[in-house]
């Protein structure tokens, strides 16, 4: 499971997740590439195994591609072990160079990180042209309570429904100057996307419009830049729609 669904931004109950798989004697695995092990930590809650994308926030600065797997679990570490050892799966020294260059700043950026997208999502709750904001940080997501029970703060993750449709989105992402269109995130520039046509085109439409994956869902990867840049920005191209 993710635990925070891209891109719709849902919050998965961990705890409880982890005690249904076990009931059924499975494993838990949990993808907390949105939030880090800075803001979140599955295994305290019950998971098995933690995935992160290191290409996202861990990194953070948009020039390694890297994955990792995490566990506490002995018998599954040796397991996990001896698979990487046979088929060689192990990542380039320069790349290890690069990841542990951005550890040493990981706690720094992600506080910033949560700065800046919280004030983003404020100004887009109160912006007329805007239909809803999807941010767990603020008190408006549906589960903002359980959000905050499981983890210690949020990243620079945000998506909003524009009020309209393609159209709307396609000019508003055009109209775009500091945020970059690109499907990555978690790096340190500010990225926009819009799922439905980009990083989640090949779902089927009917299944898309069941997650809510709509034409006019924006999904935005806040940045470090200076947060007032930021709101300008978005600013500007809300009204060329």
């Amino acid at each position: 499971v993710e635990s925070l669904t891209n891109p719709t931004l849902k919050v998965v109950d961990i705890k409880a997740m982890a005690e249904i798989a076990h009931r059924h004697n499975l494993l838990l695995a949990v993808d907390s590439t949105f939030l880090t092990p800075f803001f979140q930590r599955p295994l305290d809650f019950g998971a098995d195994l933690v995935m992160h994308s290191i290409t996202k926030y861990i990194n953070g600065h948009s020039d390694t591609i890297m994955g990792v797997i995490v566990t506490n679990k002995k018998e599954i570490y040796d397991e996990l072990k001896f698979l990487q050892n046979s088929m060689g799966i192990v990542p380039a020294p320069f790349d290890c160079y690069q990841v542990n260059r951005s550890i040493k700043t990981l706690a720094l950026r992600m506080k910033q990180h949560m700065k800046n997208s919280l004030e983003v999502g404020k100004f887009l709750e109160k912006h007329p042209k805007v239909e809803k904001v999807l941010h767990p940080g603020l008190p408006s997501h549906p589960q903002h309570e359980l959000f905050k029970k499981q983890t210690s703060g949020c990243s620079g993750m945000v998506a909003f429904y524009l009020k309209g449709g393609l159209e709307e989105s396609k000019k508003f992402l055009s109209a775009l100057k500091v945020f970059t269109l690109a499907e990555s995130l978690g790096g340190f520039e500010s990225l926009a996307e819009l799922p439905s046509l980009m990083t989640h085109a090949s779902i089927p439409a009917a299944q898309r419009k069941l997650l809510k994956i709509e034409d006019n869902l924006i999904r935005l990867s806040v940045g470090l830049e200076d947060v007032e840049d930021l709101i300008s920005d978005l600013q500007q191209a809300l009204e060329k729609i």
